[in-house]
């Protein structure tokens, strides 16, 4: 499920001035992250209008109907509020006229005012609003930022994932999420994990209870949302299970429709989970740079075998 997004809460994020005092604001909702710009609809070209979006006022736009004749653009804007669209935003701070404001009011339809230019507040708006009402789901697991790459680590409860994470914040790394991970699809390639706000920045340690890790080791040690580029499944070992000794093809898992790439890691004790998840992801961060250790080592075989490689190797030993 998506999360809620109220006019209110666009206005305040936006830093935007609400012309219409009489609108309730914190009871209307906004439910597509799409804007529109009402241009072709001052025309009189109303097909295929989405009065689900945020209409966006920019210039060209105010510009257009402040133009027009007096009873033309009382007709045009009635019309207008009549679509019921969730909020109305001017670009600028181009004030509307007092008429509009008035039905507007009438027809309980949000007027905004903004100083940041139509390009930005669109861009702006897009952005934010794709977040918080992109698809979410709530998984177990621990999402921690280990060099730039969001790990989530996943596996039956128990088994060590919040262990691991503890030892990776204290080798510097940044904790995302403990126990329960909220996971956004932003889009077709990426997916947001974060915090619930009850749980924020809070880790549970078995035999020990409850840690804040942002008081216990800094605010430099934590962080609020992080793209997951990299899931890590810890599993009980097994010695019957085969599990990938070479890497040469990657295991994927998927959250929301979209596929990361997964590790199915064996814990035994002795294995430190720490070093070996800081090695994955770094491995990880190497392929997506183009280069993969697995493939090489395969190509060096290859020389080896073909004897491209027996100068060097002789070379090495004496």
């Amino acid at each position: 499920m998506a999360s809620k997004v109220t006019v209110a809460m666009l206005a305040a994020r936006m830093d935007c001035t609400n012309l219409t005092e009489d609108v309730d604001l914190e009871h209307r909702d906004i439910l597509v992250p799409d804007i529109n710009r009402p241009s072709l609809q001052f025309t009189g070209f109303w097909d295929y209008f989405e009065p689900a979006r945020v209409q966006i006022m920019g210039k060209v736009e105010y510009t257009y109907i402040m133009k027009m004749e007096h009873e033309a653009q009382v007709k045009i804007e009635e019309e207008f509020l009549d679509k019921q669209v969730p909020c109305i935003i001017f670009a600028r701070n181009q004030m509307p006229n007092p008429e509009f404001i008035t039905m507007a009011n009438e027809k309980g339809v949000p007027l905004l005012m903004t100083e940041k230019s139509t390009s930005m507040i669109t861009s702006d708006i897009i952005i934010w609003l794709h977040r918080q009402l992109a698809p979410m789901i709530s998984i177990h697991g621990v999402l921690v930022d280990v060099y730039g790459e969001g790990v989530l680590i996943i596996g039956e409860s128990g088994i060590g994932k919040s262990e691991a994470a503890i030892e990776l914040i204290k080798r510097g790394h940044r904790l995302v999420s403990d126990d329960v991970v909220e996971i956004r699809r932003i889009s077709d390639a990426t997916l947001i994990g974060s915090a619930p706000a009850i749980t924020r920045h809070f880790i549970e340690l078995r035999g020990i209870g409850i840690v804040d890790v942002k008081t216990l080791f800094g605010v430099e040690a934590v962080k609020t949302s992080q793209q997951i580029d990299l899931v890590i499944e810890l599993q009980d070992w097994d010695k019957e299970t085969e599990f990938d000794r070479m890497g040469m093809q990657d295991d994927h898992i998927e959250y929301l429709g979209n596929k990361v790439v997964c590790h199915h890691l064996p814990v035994r004790p002795g294995r430190n989970l720490a070093i070996i998840v800081e090695a994955a992801a770094v491995n990880h961060r190497q392929k997506k740079m183009g280069y993969n250790a697995a493939q090489a080592l395969y190509e060096r075989v290859q020389d080896v075998l073909s004897g491209k490689l027996t100068e060097d190797i002789d070379e090495f030993m004496f």
